[in-house]
């Protein structure tokens, strides 16, 4: 690549959690084990293809593995994921999902919703590392609305080999609706019937990266916790968040004196596997607190 060409991949880089921030001591291994089939069904999903498709491309050489990527009706396209290629100078390679009209095409300066170089990035990135991410916006054909995606790219030669997902994000508009229907729940079904529901990832209050968790205002304990059901017990007043606030004290706090608020913090997207900003909202029921929240990028 000459020098004209690594200044015009020369871009600044997303802030992409490259050195993931100290998790949560108390949290961490628990939910390590447990992210269940949030995070699988989509990042790991993902990773298992682009896997399959770097030994696919290393086994058959680029001639094969192009081809086999092209096809629409192959192994390489599994509902929203599927595999695209670049090219060092921004040629579109291969595609078998909607980008497959762009194969043969320089998209180098193909621009996301937001009117970010999303495709520029990604060569720029894998002119400095083998593997990565780059997270953008892009039109989701399943129902039309223009969502966050995230491509993970691997670099073979002097190809990028690349694949994407839609990665779910909460409103608060969500929040609020799940909180008040847990809220509900507590009140006509009793405190275990409702704690069952919420530790349940089929119980009907887990979606995503958004869940419903209960905390004991007594004793500081899970009642519930969606995203990682094993924590039920942990006795969270002493724990931080990443940046060291003390979270739940504050929570606990909050839902003594005022019955509702909402707490600004950084935890774990269990949809992303990575450590976010988190707004959770929270509603006193008795002597527990009910918590939703919902991620947005730092």
């Amino acid at each position: 690549m000459n020098r004209n060409r690594k200044k015009l991949l020369a871009l600044s880089l997303s802030a992409t959690l490259g050195a993931v921030p100290l998790l949560l001591h108390a949290q961490e291994p628990a939910q390590q084990r447990t992210l269940g089939s949030v995070e699988r069904s989509h990042a790991s999903q993902a990773r298992a293809l682009l896997d399959n498709a770097v030994l696919t491309f290393q086994a058959k050489g680029p001639e094969l593995a192009l081809a086999a990527f092209n096809d629409r009706n192959g192994e390489f396209v599994q509902g929203q994921y599927y595999i695209f290629v670049l090219g060092e100078d921004g040629t579109m390679q291969a595609s078998s999902g909607p980008s497959a009209a762009l194969v043969g095409l320089n998209v180098a300066d193909l621009k996301d919703a937001a009117g970010k170089s999303f495709i520029r990035e990604i060569l720029d990135k894998s002119t400095k590392q083998d593997s990565g991410e780059v997270e953008y916006k892009w039109l989701n054909p399943a129902d039309n609305k223009v969502e966050n995606k995230l491509s993970q790219f691997r670099k073979v030669g002097d190809h990028v080999l690349c694949v994407g997902y839609y990665i779910p994000r909460a409103t608060a508009e969500h929040a609020k609706a799940l909180l008040d229907r847990a809220v509900q729940q507590v009140k006509d079904k009793g405190a275990e019937a409702a704690f069952r529901n919420f530790n349940d990832p089929r119980g009907g209050f887990v979606f995503n990266d958004e869940y419903v968790f209960v905390i004991g205002l007594d004793d500081g304990r899970y009642r519930a916790s969606g995203s990682s059901p094993n924590l039920v017990g942990v006795d969270v007043r002493n724990v931080n968040d990443a940046a060291g606030k003390p979270l739940f004290k504050e929570m606990i706090e909050l839902a003594r004196k005022q019955g509702s608020g909402s707490v600004d913090y950084v935890w774990r997207n269990p949809a992303t596997n990575a450590v976010e900003q988190k707004h959770t909202l929270i509603q006193r029921v008795d002597d527990v607190l009910l918590g939703v929240g919902y991620y947005t990028r730092p």
